[in-house]
């Protein structure tokens, strides 16, 4: 029981709800470039701030104008064939979909592959006043907008790369909001309906509602990758224009730095909070301009608040905020139906794929598994037995490339296989075949790094995808194989490896590797997996030294490594799947004592409650 002097000097506040002392910091804007066309009502795409593209939008004329950003300066690109404002954008600045739009009321849809804008199928529901297109060029969804015979509607379309279905109906028919996320987990919120601060979540059929913002608002800004079901973004909207920022962390919207410059009609990205772009829009006394902002935020990791006392009279317990968060833990998942090692692991905790590996000395396996969180079932198998692919993506829309197809070595694989979900469909070949390499990214935007070549040699070559074709760009600094990271195109992280156990780490800014602080334990052969920020948030998780393999956990925040809760197994060679240093699953991998292809998964959770303190 803790005694009067404990608490004498607190100021001690009485809440219906715990405070969330892991919240994120208020965070910052910051001036990026301008455009070269000022507008608003516009589409956006993009993961990164320095990797973007802007399409469409008002002049206050219709406008076809694309422009691509690399975090400095606007470029004009190849113009839409359709201008059009009010529209729809998603996927990545290489690999964009564009959707709806006013001409005056538009189904069309455009396919951006980096440099040219090819139509593709229409939407069932032409629609304008549309923000709700959110997931990968091949793998979207399209929800709300504004009818010709108006008003707004609930309408749900999935993409699939080749047509569009019609799925379960938003709750709250909207126009003029925002969205985020992939094809099986999003979110969509704001909204004009009048103005409303509705938020719903998208479990790949059907809608639920959660928490409302603070501030309802129309024609907002917003951001989310994968992920953005407990990370999304809502910024800026309303008449007269505004600057207020949100972020939620799937459970309540948390207000954060205001915009600098208040504007409504701003378009999304899908980059991971917190970071993210505010671009053009209108404004008071400019109802189109060029304007770009930057935003920025600590990690989950750091806290709002630090040693305050407060009552919870909800629980009828005195608390305390914390500002170290717990190591984690690590919690025994299913089962996989088979023991592999040296395989795959492409997704998150809930929504992960395991794919082809080894199952015993002699012995590769094709069989794939899918886990929902709970349990593992068999889909269909790779078209080729592969282990040491390199691999990234998220459950329906997953790629591997490269990787050995025979047990002893004798035969290398530089094909590329992408995967929707249900079926693998073989793609263009990597530059360098290779197996132990690295991959990451989305299909449409992925990379691979290192591994050994076709001589058993470490490679320090890097080469990017762009759904079709790998191109090689700047090497490694530390030629490696057998290593891990997480990534995109213009934000990645790559450490550990072979030969020999390499302690040193390098990151990825899509021009060039740069050497950062080494892991505390050397290590080869790892499970790893990235957040939907992975260049700030990277959880490494097992793998092999000399002598023998380990259980050891890092977690990477941008600047350092730092030592978390231990795995139950000491396998190697295992699969992590990851949405975030706070959720990640570890399944599979090998164990030399006693040689052992395990079939175990664990999970990975962070605490991040506050500290109860007993009081009379």
């Amino acid at each position: 029981m803790a005694k009067y002097s404990d608490i004498k000097g607190f100021t001690v506040q009485t809440l219906s709800t715990d405070t969330v002392a892991s919240a994120l910091e208020g965070g910052t804007w910051s001036s990026g470039g301008a455009l070269n066309t000022a507008r608003a009502s516009h589409g956006g795409a993009g993961t990164a701030t320095t990797a973007a593209v802007v399409f469409g939008g008002q002049t206050p004329s219709n406008t076809a104008v694309t422009e691509n950003y690399n975090g400095t300066a606007w470029t004009e690109v190849n113009d839409l064939n359709d201008s059009r404002q009010l529209l729809g954008g998603t996927g990545t600045y290489t690999a964009a979909l564009a959707a709806g739009g006013n001409t005056p009321h538009d189904g069309s849809v455009e396919s951006w592959d980096g440099s040219s804008w090819t139509e593709v199928t229409g939407i069932n529901t032409s629609r304008r006043g549309n923000n709700g297109l959110f997931g990968l060029q091949t793998d979207a969804v399209l929800c709300g907008g504004y009818l010709p015979s108006g008003p707004g509607t609930g309408k749900t379309e999935k993409w699939n790369g080749s047509s569009w279905t019609e799925t379960g109906d938003l709750n709250v028919s909207r126009w003029a909001f925002s969205s985020a996320g992939t094809s099986t987990a999003g979110i969509a919120y704001a909204g004009e309906a009048p103005n409303i601060a509705n938020t719903e979540l998208f479990n790949g059929s059907s809608w639920t509602e959660t928490a409302d913002l603070n501030t309802g608002r129309g024609e907002a800004g917003g951001t989310g990758g994968p992920g953005a079901q407990t990370s999304a973004l809502c910024f800026g909207g309303g008449s007269p224009p505004g600057g207020k920022n949100e972020h939620f962390d799937g459970t309540s919207w948390t207000e954060l730095a205001d915009l600098s410059v208040p504007r409504n009609q701003v378009t999304k990205t899908n980059m991971a909070s917190p970071s993210a772009l505010c671009i053009g829009g209108g404004q008071p006394g400019s109802p189109y301009n060029a304007n770009t902002e930057h935003f920025s935020a600590p990690s989950v990791f750091s806290k709002q608040l630090e040693g305050q006392l407060y009552f919870n009279s909800t629980t009828n317990t005195f608390k305390e905020t914390l500002f170290v968060i717990s190591d984690g833990t690590w919690a025994s998942g299913g089962s996989l139906n088979d023991g592999r090692s040296s395989f795959t692991g492409i997704g998150i905790q809930t929504a992960v794929v395991a794919a082809s590996g080894q199952d015993g000395s002699t012995s590769l396996i094709d069989s794939v598994e899918e886990y929902n969180g709970t349990v593992w079932t068999e889909v269909n198998d790779t078209p080729v037995t592969l282990k040491y692919p390199g691999a990234g993506g998220v459950l329906t829309a997953g790629w591997l490339a490269g990787g050995l197809s025979a047990w002893n070595g004798a035969t290398f694989n530089a094909e590329t296989y992408e995967y929707d979900g249900t079926n693998w469909t073989d793609s263009g070949n990597i530059n360098t075949s290779r197996y132990t390499a690295y991959g990451g990214g989305p299909q449409t935007a992925a990379f691979i790094a290192g591994g050994n070549n076709t001589s058993f040699a470490a490679v320090d070559d890097t080469e990017l995808y762009d759904g079709s074709s790998w191109t090689e760009v700047a090497d490694l600094n530390t030629a490696r194989a057998n290593g891990f990271g997480n990534g995109t195109q213009t934000d990645g992280i790559f450490a550990g490896g072979s030969p020999g156990t390499k302690t040193e780490a390098e990151t990825w800014d899509g021009t060039s590797w740069t050497e950062v602080s080494e892991l505390n334990t050397g290590r080869y052969s790892i499970g790893v997996g990235g957040g939907t920020a992975p260049g700030s948030s990277v959880l490494a998780a097992g793998g092999a030294t000399d002598p023998g393999n380990v259980n050891n956990v890092e977690s990477w925040n941008g600047t350092s490594w730092t030592e978390r809760a231990e795995l139950a197994a000491t396998n190697s060679s295992n699969g992590l799947g990851i949405s975030g240093v706070t959720s990640a699953i570890s399944f599979g991998g090998f164990s030399p004592t006693p040689s052992t292809f395990a079939v175990t998964s664990e999970h990975w959770t962070v605490d991040l409650s506050n500290k109860t303190i007993t009081a009379s």
